[in-house]
């Protein structure tokens, strides 16, 4: 007879607890489980979204492409009067890279503000459902990488009019993929986790967002960095999770080792704790709901 995992009883009770983990190895049984109806989520909002615009879900493509292309307005070619530092990228180059980044930034932003508004988006299906609900942060990350994978068609299109190589270190291009989605969906239960606490969390994030832009190695380029702010850059995530994928991508070279080194502890550590944060307080998310 199968042990009872908490999650297929008849009947639920609600009520205010301590906070803590859930026993892990029937939450993980169950988490895995129940995947399908992550996917099926995740499905059921992508055919939701744009459904009533005209260009329906092209706009997953025109939206990023169009900020790129004000981006690289303000920057290269409103900035063209300063002195350009020699061998610097200009041009094409220098709008593949912004591309390359914002739609990765963009993957990044997708799964953490989707993954905010997962649970508290989503009460009526908490209250009357029993099941891990780290599953709605997990949706929510599997929803903005299905948005993401249109995108790169198009830089790659770009790729090639800009003139720049194809080599072999973009082979290796999935592995800071893979740091992206993993560092973001931690993110996006930490952040899940707060706007049930703290409902103005979501008004919060596009700010905090569009300082992290700017603040990451997507307007400029990671050797351009120099000054008071090197020091600093290795304690943003995004220095060396956008740096390397920066380099594989769009230069084609191999990121210096302590890039893979801090992408992934920054992806891996942030999961870890992102997933531990939303697991440890989750029981409690239909009471506040």
């Amino acid at each position: 007879m199968q042990q009872d995992s908490g999650f297929l009883t008849e009947y639920q009770v609600y009520e205010p607890h301590k906070t803590g983990l859930p026993p892990m190895r029937p939450y993980l049984t169950e988490l895995w489980r129940r995947r399908h109806f992550a996917a099926e989520l995740s499905r059921t909002n992508m055919r939701a979204s744009n459904t009533r615009t005209f260009f329906g879900q092209i706009w997953l493509v025109i939206n990023p492409l169009l900020l790129a292309l004000v981006y690289y307005m303000l920057v290269d070619i409103l900035g063209s009067q300063a002195i350009p530092k020699p061998g610097a990228p200009t041009g094409m180059e220098k709008l593949s890279h912004m591309v390359g980044g914002i739609f990765a930034f963009y993957l990044i932003s997708g799964c953490i503000t989707t993954g905010a508004a997962s649970v508290t988006g989503s009460g009526g299906l908490i209250a009357n459902m029993s099941f891990p609900r780290l599953l709605m942060p997990f949706s929510a990350t599997r929803t903005a990488f299905f948005r993401f994978l249109p995108t790169m068609p198009v830089y790659f299109a770009l790729h090639l009019i800009a003139g720049r190589p194809i080599k072999w270190p973009l082979l290796l291009t999935p592995i800071f993929l893979l740091f992206m989605i993993v560092f973001a969906t931690g993110l996006g239960a930490i952040f899940a986790t707060l706007q049930v606490y703290f409902r103005d969390t979501l008004s919060f994030l596009p700010y905090f967002l569009r300082i992290w832009l700017y603040l990451s190695p997507v307007l400029w380029f990671v050797e351009d960095m120099r000054g008071g702010f090197k020091f600093f850059m290795p304690f943003n995530p995004l220095y060396s999770i956008l740096g390397g994928w920066a380099a594989l991508l769009v230069e084609g070279k191999l990121p210096a080792l302590s890039m893979w080194v801090a992408a992934g502890a920054w992806a891996f550590g942030t999961f870890l704790v992102g997933c531990l944060f939303f697991m440890s307080r989750e029981r409690e998310f239909a009471v506040r709901l």
